[in-house]
C-alpha cells in the first residue's frame, strides 16, 4: 500500500503531557475529558482541552477524546453533555465503547470505536461502520493476517492498532477480574492492577507447580505481561490495512512519552512512499530516541505473528529498563560488575536486579557503590539492568517547528509583511540605507526571529529596495504579522 495518510497517535496524561506529545512528532494525541475516561486519574477539565485543541491545531495535530467508559442510565444525559461541549471547543473525534450512547443526540462530530469494543472480526467491525464509526481501534490480540482480514472485507473503515505500550493479560474489551475481585470495573476506568500483583501456582489439587530448576512458583508476577513493541513490524502492518499506530500510555510522565513518541516518529519517517502530517515540519532533538531508556518491561510483539514465548515477565511488574552487564559480586554497599562495551554510568542511575532497585551512587572503575545492601541471595551472573539514565532525560527535549515562506515588499507609502498566510501592509518613509547590503541583511535577520512561535522560516524574499528600518521597527512588524 502506497500514498497513505499515516498516523502516530500519542497518549497524554494532562495539557503539558499533550504539549511534549506533539513537540516530539505525534499526529493525533488522545486524552481523558473530565469523566467518562478509562482512566479515572487522567481527566482533564474542558479550559484544559481547550487549550490543547489549539496548541495542537497550530501544528495540525488532531485532539481525539477518550469518553470510553461503559455508562450507567442516569449518566448518559451527562455524558452527551460532555460530548456537545467537547464538539464546541473543536475535539476531532470520540473515543467511545457505550454503543448505546449513538441512540442519544450526540453532535455531529467523528466516532473512534475504542478498543474496549472487542474489535476483532470483519462482522464486528462492518457493524461499527454501519453504526457510523469512522474508526476502529483493534484488539491487541490480532495477528497480521486477521488484521489483514478485517481491512479486506471492510475496507471503507480505518484501522487504528496498538504498537507500543503496557498490555493487559485479558483480551482487548474484556477484562472482568477487578469487577469481580474488588468491585472496581476496568470498564469503568478503575482497574485494580490484578495483574501486576504476585502469585502462588497450584494444580487442580492445590499443590505447588515447580519451575524449571525444581522450586515452587511462589509469589511471582504469572500474569504482567512484557510491554507491546511492535516497531519492526510497521512496514507490515501498513500493507495489511493498519494507518494509525498507537502508543499506549494515558499515565506515562512527559519523559515517556516524548522519548517514544520521538521513536515511532523516526521509524515513520523512514519508511518510503507514505504521507504523514509532520512531512513538511521540522524536528530539533537532544537526544537518540530508545524505548530502553525510559519505562520499559521488556517487549512483545504480542501475537501478531501467532503466540509466542516469553510474555509475560515473572520476575517484576516494574520497570526494567535496559540490559547494561552482570554482576559478578556483591559486598555490602558495592556491586563489582562486567558492564556492556560503550557502557557509561552516572551518580543518581536508578538500576534492577530482579525485583529489586537502588541507585547509584559512585563509579570506580567496574565498582559501583549503591545507596543499599541487596537482599537477594545469589549475585553471581544476575543480569544487571538500569532503568533510570540520569543523563538521558536531561537530554530529553524535542522542539517541532513549523516551515513557513516571509515576503517582504515595498510599497507605495510603506512596506508589506507576509509571514506564512498572515499579512500586513505598514506605512513608513522610504530612507535610503548607506550601506545596501548591511541594510538587507538586517532585514534579513530580523525577520528571520520567530523565536518561541511554533514557526521556522523556510525562505525569506525580500522585494524591495535598500532602505533604512530600525531593528525595533523590524521586530514590531515581524511580532504584529505573526500574531
Amino acid at each position: 500500500m502506497t500514498n497513505l495518510q499515516l498516523q502516530i497517535l500519542s497518549p497524554a496524561k494532562d495539557k503539558s503531557v499533550a504539549k511534549a506529545a506533539i513537540q516530539a512528532g505525534a499526529d493525533a494525541i488522545y486524552i481523558g475529558a473530565p469523566a467518562f475516561g478509562a482512566r479515572q486519574a487522567a481527566g482533564n477539565s474542558l479550559q484544559d482541552l481547550a487549550e490543547v485543541v489549539t496548541y495542537a491545531h497550530t501544528y495540525g495535530v488532531q485532539v481525539l477524546v477518550t469518553l470510553n467508559t461503559l455508562l450507567h442510565d442516569e449518566e448518559y444525559p451527562q455524558a452527551v453533555a460532555l460530548a456537545h461541549a467537547l464538539y464546541k471547543i473543536g475535539v476531532d473525534a470520540l473515543i467511545v465503547q457505550d454503543l448505546h450512547l449513538l441512540d442519544f443526540d450526540l453532535p455531529p462530530i467523528r466516532l473512534h470505536a475504542s478498543t474496549q469494543c472487542d474489535n476483532r472480526t470483519p462482522e464486528h467491525v462492518a457493524h461499527l461502520r454501519d453504526l457510523g464509526f469512522k474508526r476502529a481501534v483493534l484488539a491487541r490480540e490480532l495477528s497480521i493476517d486477521e488484521i489483514r482480514a478485517i481491512h479486506e472485507a471492510v475496507p471503507d473503515i480505518e484501522l487504528e492498532a496498538f504498537v507500543h505500550g503496557a498490555l493487559c493479560v485479558s483480551y482487548s474489551g474484556r477484562c472482568y477480574i477487578s469487577e469481580v475481585l474488588a468491585n472496581r470495573s476496568a470498564n469503568r476506568g478503575a482497574c485494580a492492577q490484578f495483574c501486576r500483583m504476585a502469585y502462588d501456582l497450584l494444580d487442580e489439587f492445590m499443590n505447588e507447580v515447580l519451575d524449571e530448576q525444581g522450586q515452587p512458583i511462589h509469589q511471582r508476577y504469572l500474569l504482567s505481561l512484557q510491554d507491546l513493541d511492535r516497531s519492526a513490524y510497521l512496514q507490515e502492518m501498513i500493507d495489511a490495512g493498519v494507518t494509525t499506530f498507537k502508543i499506549e500510555g494515558r499515565l506515562k510522565d512527559a519523559d515517556y512519552v516524548t522519548n517514544i513518541t520521538a521513536y515511532y516518529r523516526e521509524k515513520i519517517d523512514q519508511l518510503s512512499n507514505l504521507q504523514t502530517k509532520t512531512q513538511s515540519q521540522t524536528f530539533k532533538r537532544t537526544f537518540s530516541p530508545n524505548p530502553e531508556k525510559t519505562f520499559h518491561r521488556g517487549a512483545t510483539d504480542y501475537f501478531l505473528h501467532g503466540r509466542t514465548p516469553h510474555m509475560a515477565n515473572w520476575d517484576t511488574p516494574k520497570s526494567t529498563g535496559e540490559y547494561i552487564g552482570e554482576v559478578l559480586e556483591a559486598r555490602g554497599n558495592t556491586l563489582c560488575v562486567r558492564l556492556e562495551p560503550g557502557m557509561t554510568l552516572h551518580n543518581g542511575d536508578g538500576l534492577t536486579i530482579g525485583s529489586e532497585g537502588f541507585n547509584v551512587n559512585g563509579v570506580e572503575g567496574n565498582l559501583i557503590k549503591i545507596n543499599k545492601p541487596l537482599s537477594l541471595s545469589r549475585y553471581t551472573g544476575i543480569p544487571l539492568y538500569r532503568n533510570l539514565d540520569i543523563e538521558f532525560i536531561k537530554n530529553l527535549h524535542s522542539e517541532r517547528r513549523i516551515p513557513i515562506d516571509i515576503l517582504f515588499r515595498e510599497t507605495e507609502d510603506g512596506f508589506s509583511l507576509r509571514i506564512g498566510d498572515k499579512a500586513q501592509t505598514f506605512v513608513y518613509p522610504h530612507e535610503p540605507a548607506r550601506n545596501a547590503d548591511k541594510a538587507l541583511d538586517t532585514i534579513r535577520t530580523q525577520l528571520s526571529k520567530l523565536g518561541d512561535t511554533p514557526y521556522v522560516a523556510r525562505t525569506i524574499t525580500l522585494d524591495t529596495k535598500p532602505y533604512f528600518i530600525p531593528i525595533s521597527i523590524l521586530n514590531e512588524w515581524r511580532r504584529n504579522t505573526i500574531i
